[in-house]
């Protein structure tokens, strides 16, 4: 037996624990990915503790134990390493296993509330066209040059994590990785130990409040990001955000910054907004994007600084992004053959939402409905309710509350809670159609030619969680299977 303080491995699959050899076949943070000969190590999760699944690590053959507490029972021939933070130490574990994978390419970490997809997708759709091997990470999907391989979280746990690190590292020989950095992955500990080249903040509004439960700590977790930045790497802040310069206050990285309103390193000003594209003034350079919005001039911005500190030339940057397409769900639209446009976008916070809602407002031309579908998520976040809910009123001319995920909740509560604290001229827009099919049905049914209808929440998603089953619901096609069939 063995009881250790300090967590010793070296570089091999046979990993050296005090005096103890064990060969550690896979990492595993839970007891369903447990095989003979492994090291498991017990994490305490939002839900599930880890130590309670112990007994079953050592029943299915494991050899190691990393754990915060001592279990009651000890056994013999097992070797226990205990440790502070377990989800720090499956990090550096993960690691050392996988070969340190993020120290041998350009790691650059993408975090903020509203943002982080468009700017990881657009900077890895730009280094590609320019010819390097790229990996991303994101919301929508994970991609190693042309392989795409299905997401499941903003950001994977730690040994899945470097796991995929290794294998556009080393199988694929990346020279860049685009990764998203949620709130959620910075306070679990998930991307603990990498070593990012740069780090970029986007904004920061009301969200994951269920989580963080309040927005100091909310605020706190986003910038411990940048305070664990290296002095080789560059901070990129948006500083029209108010807590753009607070990001930027203890880091040890190269401050960059960018802004439409302020003076900053990159400075971006829009001359023309249509569904044309973009028309921006960037450092004094004239350019079009096919990109649609204000929120997309700072993601635009955002992915232009970091590619210029990233050695990219200034002609190469601006001709490339000026060709490129944003990510699947953020801003998508689709026009009827009765001339209605229908945008589909995955804003589900307030702040998404109104962003969303005033880019609407200023691309019609003065005459045109807008109609927007929208609901919100399950065991989430309950205080963005009625701000979602307000938010929507305030921009449209009628508004359809729905359900989102409403996962384990009941959807008509999730939608009065949304209700509640609308003021009377909400109230007389708005009308109420739980089923999302049904709702996006009648949005079509009540527009007119060139009026504008916004699904709003779900983007990209191929699903609808309802009691924890998820099923194929893509807002986009059942738009499209609603301009087919119902007759203007």
């Amino acid at each position: 037996m063995q009881i250790l303080s300090n967590l010793l491995l070296g570089t091999t699959t046979k990993q050296v624990i005090g005096n103890l050899q064990v060969p550690i076949m896979k990492l595993c943070i839970d007891s369903r990915n447990i095989v003979a000969q492994s090291c498991f190590i017990a994490i305490k999760g939002n839900a599930v503790n880890g130590h309670n699944f112990i007994s079953i690590a050592l029943a299915s053959g494991a050899t190691a134990i990393v754990c915060e507490v001592l279990p009651e029972n000890i056994q013999e021939e097992i070797a226990y390493i205990l440790v502070e933070n377990a989800s720090t130490a499956a990090a550096e574990m993960a690691k050392i296993f996988y070969n340190n994978p993020s120290a041998n390419c350009k790691l650059i970490g993408v975090t903020g509330t509203n943002g982080k997809t468009t700017i990881a997708t657009l900077l890895f759709k730009l280094f590609r066209e320019l010819g390097y091997n790229c990996g991303l990470i994101s919301t929508v999907q994970n991609q190693i040059n042309e392989v795409i391989i299905p997401a499941t979280h903003t950001t994977p746990d730690a040994i899945n994590l470097n796991d995929l690190l290794a294998e556009m590292v080393y199988k694929s020989e990346c020279n860049y990785i685009f990764m998203e950095c949620s709130s959620h992955a910075i306070h679990q500990h998930r991307i603990h130990g990498l070593i990012f080249a740069a780090g970029i903040f986007t904004n920061i509004t009301h969200d994951h409040l269920d989580y963080h439960k309040t927005f100091d700590e909310y605020i706190r977790v986003k910038k411990s990001f940048f305070d664990q930045l290296p002095t080789s790497a560059f901070a990129i802040s948006n500083i029209d955000d108010k807590r753009g310069e607070v990001m930027l206050q203890n880091t040890k990285a190269k401050k960059v910054t960018y802004s439409l309103k302020n003076t900053a390193t990159i400075k971006g000003k829009i001359i023309d907004n249509s569904l044309s594209g973009l028309v921006m003034m960037v450092n004094d350079i004239e350019v079009h994007f096919r990109l649609i919005g204000e929120f997309n001039a700072y993601n635009l911005l955002a992915v232009y600084a970091t590619a210029i500190k990233l050695g990219v030339s200034t002609e190469n940057t601006l001709l490339t992004l000026s060709k490129l397409q944003g990510a699947e769900g953020r801003f998508d639209y689709l026009v009827s053959a009765t001339g209605i446009l229908a945008i589909v976008d995955y804003a589900h916070t307030p702040d998404a939402l109104e962003n969303v809602l005033t880019t609407i407002k200023k691309l019609r031309k003065g005459y045109e409905h807008i109609i927007t579908v929208v609901g919100c998520g399950g065991n989430r976040d309950k205080t963005k309710r009625p701000l979602m809910a307000q938010a929507a009123c305030n921009y449209s001319d009628k508004v359809i509350f729905t359900s989102d995920n409403p996962r384990n909740e009941n959807a008509q509560s999730i939608i009065n809670d949304m209700l509640d604290g609308l003021n009377s001229a909400a109230r007389r827009k708005y009308i109420e159609v739980i089923d999302r099919k049904e709702a996006i049905r009648q949005a079509v049914l009540a527009a007119r030619k060139d009026d504008i209808i916004l699904v709003a929440g779900k983007g990209h998603e191929k699903y609808q969680e309802i009691l924890g089953i998820k099923q194929p619901f893509d807002d986009k096609e059942v738009l499209a299977e609603m301009f087919k069939n119902c007759n203007k």
